[in-house]
């Protein structure tokens, strides 16, 4: 338990960095897009623009919620604090959509059709050089967690980021890659403009930038939905569970089990189950209360509720794998 419960503290403390990381990026980022959107009054520049002060303050959000999530569940939230991460995550999807989505399509659509004044992209084109190198900096730190944390589950990358439980992980991830494809959109349209003299293609990169983070903000705002109404965990990890249960020598059989987030890593767990021998009733109690106290002390669980099964309950059966 002991190995396990460092490596919990690790991934928090890699989450944290990650989340910094991101937002000093995204703030250098979004200062020198702001001052060259100014100097060039291309339409993608200002899209891009918007983009990063809104994963800049998103962040700000991010770290909220690593720090609200982190604390110890008491008399008031005997679940713990864990689903504030989803929270304050669903306020930075909110912002992305916000701040980011929408205004970048509403100043592409307005733009549109308007001959935008001759100028020189020089310094468009060397903002959006750097910005790559900063948002791929964010980029590898965030990658670089999903893999060890996607290799520890035996999950494939993407298919981790998207199950995972940790909100603050999925969005730095997220908004880093739309980050580098909106910058590959942007300076698209930049350059079609200037070989064409065509505004149109520098107001339909700011439009195309609007519309990719929108559909990367309803992703993140319906897994942080997911979570916080209740997300079941992953058929491998009940079966887990079932077995430590089943393989207790206090346990005859298990009648129900049931296993949801209420927090990042963390689970709250519901079983009704058959006790071995035949104990009086306070002696029953009391085994039930030990047998809860020792599930919680894995890493994974905040908080246990085990109780007696009816005598007419069919007992669960382990699922078997194909």
């Amino acid at each position: 338990m002991a190995d396990t419960a460092e490596r919990e503290q690790g991934q928090k403390s890699e989450s944290l960095l990650t989340v910094i990381i991101a937002l000093a990026m995204n703030a250098l980022i979004a200062v020198a897009k702001s001052i060259v959107a100014i100097i060039t009054g291309s339409a993608s520049m200002v899209a891009e623009a918007a983009h990063s002060w809104a994963d800049a303050g998103n962040e700000i959000f991010l770290l909220v919620a690593e720090r609200r999530a982190g604390q110890k569940r008491d008399t008031t939230h005997p679940f713990g604090y864990g689903r504030e991460a989803y929270v304050w995550s669903m306020f930075a999807a909110f912002g992305l959509f916000g701040a980011g989505a929408v205004v970048s399509v509403w100043h592409g659509i307005s733009v549109l059709g308007h001959e935008e004044p001759e100028t020189s992209y020089t310094w468009a084109y060397a903002v959006l050089a750097i910005a790559f190198v900063l948002e791929s900096v964010s980029f590898v730190q965030a990658t670089r967690q999903t893999r060890s944390e996607a290799r520890a589950l035996g999950l494939r990358p993407l298919k981790f980021i998207a199950n995972t439980s940790n909100p603050t992980l999925r969005a730095v991830f997220a908004e880093d890659a739309a980050a580098l494809i909106g910058l590959v959109i942007a300076g698209l349209g930049i350059f079609l403009h200037q070989v064409t003299g065509n505004a149109v293609w520098d107001a339909l990169g700011s439009i195309l930038v609007g519309l990719l983070l929108g559909v990367v903000a309803i992703f993140l705002i319906s897994r942080n939905r997911d979570y916080l109404v209740g997300q079941a965990v992953r058929p491998e990890l009940w079966e887990r569970a079932f077995d430590a249960l089943h393989d207790s020598p206090e346990v005859e059989r298990i009648t129900f089990l049931h296993l949801e987030f209420v927090g990042p890593g963390r689970v709250f767990l519901v079983a009704a189950v058959d006790l071995t021998g035949n104990d009086t009733e306070s002696q029953v109690a009391d085994r039930l209360a030990a047998l809860g106290h020792e599930v919680e002390k894995h890493d994974l669980v905040e908080l246990a509720m085990i109780t007696l099964s009816r005598t007419d309950a069919p007992s669960l059966e382990r699922p078997t794998v194909s």
